[in-house]
């Protein structure tokens, strides 16, 4: 069995001007060095996503569920992934619409499978978009991920694409620790039993 994890980095924000494509990048970065996971950044920008779903047929019918044509280099990612991290930023106290859209077109591809955090907003960093993230993925069967990053005032936090903090790349190592946990302990039941959800 092939060690190394699949995680699939996720920029949620499509939004022109946006900072994401630059946390995404240095996140990125982390987790390859740290050596636990062949990593894939997956741009929502770059992704045919319309804001109208079909009518859900009877269990979502798995992998049979109608997307269009555009969205197939999101749904293969996810499909392929054995976890994600989530790149967002916080808009009225919640996460982008882009995401959000991202998410419900996708149901099987989440389950059992571990999904951390990395926000950055004002004040409070894109806590209250981690908190509905949470909220919408626990639903759809995904782990959540305690330990996540975020960026408060993050116009002042960065620069030449990486956080001032010294410390952030230790914060960054225990997010990516407790995720290759999770990784390889739900994709060793996975293997083991198909997930029943």
């Amino acid at each position: 069995m092939d060690k190394k994890h699949r995680l699939a980095i996720i920029t949620g924000s499509v939004r022109d001007g946006r900072f994401g494509p630059v946390v995404t990048s240095w996140v990125a970065g982390q987790a390859r060095a740290h050596g636990g996971f062949d990593v894939e950044v997956v741009d929502l920008a770059d992704i045919d996503i319309p804001l109208a779903l079909p009518a859900a047929p009877p269990k979502y019918a798995g992998d049979s569920y109608p997307r269009p044509a555009g969205m197939a280099p999101l749904t293969t990612a996810l499909e392929k992934a054995d976890a994600f991290i989530i790149v967002t930023p916080e808009y009225n106290h919640s996460y982008p619409a882009s995401l959000k859209a991202a998410i419900d077109w996708h149901f099987t591809q989440w389950a059992a499978k571990p999904a951390a955090f990395v926000s950055y907003g004002g004040a409070a960093g894109g806590r209250h978009a981690v908190l509905h993230l949470e909220n919408v993925l626990t639903e759809l069967h995904a782990v959540t991920i305690q330990s996540g990053l975020a960026f408060p005032n993050y116009f002042t936090a960065w620069q030449d694409g990486a956080p001032l903090d010294p410390d952030t790349a230790g914060y960054a190592k225990t997010l990516l620790d407790l995720l290759a946990w999770w990784t390889g302990a739900l994709r060793t039941a996975r293997e083991a039993v198909p997930y029943p959800g």
